[in-house]
């Protein structure tokens, strides 16, 4: 049996004429010890999402269970099984790092030595200071910090919300590490993030945007479902050069893309006709290079395809 498994949830905030759909029909499955990430931008309804699954809302519509047990009527057997680490950091500023672990274990009647192997890797690096209050540590210190007290209780199931928002490029290749150690444990991971580079590192993604899943897939299978031609392109004056580009008959979709401008193609055009036409328009030695779209491009095609874009995307 499936981990986790959400079943048409639906969430909406406000009233009347300020009705907000923050979810809209979700359904997806997690296999036992899978690492599988919600990927979206902020706003997608990731936190509504994982708030629902940890039972701390109640879904408007739909179903979903955790371990087998049941969102609404099962939420006090749920709360011993899981863990979660909101995307805000939300322990306590003035207990120190070992206070605020010691307050968590004894909440789930447990002890930190009871558990000690398992945070070990991650709180062997926060131990040295643990007498340092949790508001005076760093980013990627309250987030080593976090993760422990949301392991102290040994759950089956761990839910990290935008856990590397915010911290720089070496913690959140650190956190990414002990995530893959976890794993090793047989424990379920679910992990949300806005950032599409980490889709990458998960076994499964589900890609949401607007309280909608667009897809749900390994990673290397999202991006084998881009079936179009797709170019790098840069030349002088970025910004024209976008307009003609989006102009060009054999455009799809063009867009900015870092220092380039990627461009997607319809059959039959390559990147010597997308050449031949940017000379044609004054462009001098324009850099044109076909490449192999990652999973940014294939969340752009996705959202496209929601609204009878001429994308073809195979799911």
């Amino acid at each position: 049996m499936p981990s986790v498994i959400a079943n048409n949830l639906a969430k909406q905030y406000g009233k009347k004429k300020d009705i907000v759909q923050a979810l809209k029909g979700v359904s997806f499955e997690v296999e036992k010890g899978e690492l599988f990430g919600i990927i979206g931008p902020d706003g997608a309804g990731k936190t509504s999402l994982f708030r629902i699954l940890t039972t701390l809302l109640i879904p408007d519509g739909g179903s979903a269970s955790v371990d087998g047990f049941d969102v609404v009527k099962d939420f006090k057997a749920i709360r011993q099984r899981v863990g979660y680490m909101p995307g805000r950091f939300s322990l306590y500023q003035d207990l120190t790092i070992e206070e605020n672990l010691e307050f968590f274990a004894t909440i789930f009647n447990t002890t930190i030595e009871a558990n000690y192997d398992l945070i070990k890797d991650i709180y062997s690096q926060i131990e040295p200071f643990k007498d340092r209050r949790a508001g005076k540590l760093s980013g990627g210190m309250k987030q080593k910090l976090a993760l422990s007290c949301a392991l102290i209780h040994k759950p089956s199931v761990l839910f990290l919300d935008e856990p590397t928002t915010g911290v720089d490029a070496v913690s959140r290749k650190e956190f990414w590490e002990m995530l893959r150690s976890l794993k090793q444990q047989g424990i379920t991971i679910l992990v949300s993030t806005p950032y599409m580079d980490e889709a990458s590192l998960c076994d499964r993604v589900a890609l949401i945007q607007g309280g909608e899943i667009l897809s749900v897939n390994t990673p290397g299978g999202v991006i084998a479902s881009f079936q179009h031609p797709l170019l790098a392109v840069k030349g002088d004056n970025m910004l024209r050069l976008l307009t003609d580009l989006k102009n060009f008959e054999g455009t799809i979709d063009a867009y900015p893309f870092g220092e380039y401008h990627h461009v997607v193609l319809k059959d039959g055009y390559s990147e010597a006709s997308v050449t031949n036409y940017l000379q044609q328009h004054n462009y001098h030695q324009p850099h044109v290079q076909t490449i192999r779209a990652d999973i940014e491009d294939c969340f752009i095609a996705l959202m496209k395809t929601e609204v009878d874009s001429p994308f073809t995307i195979h799911q």
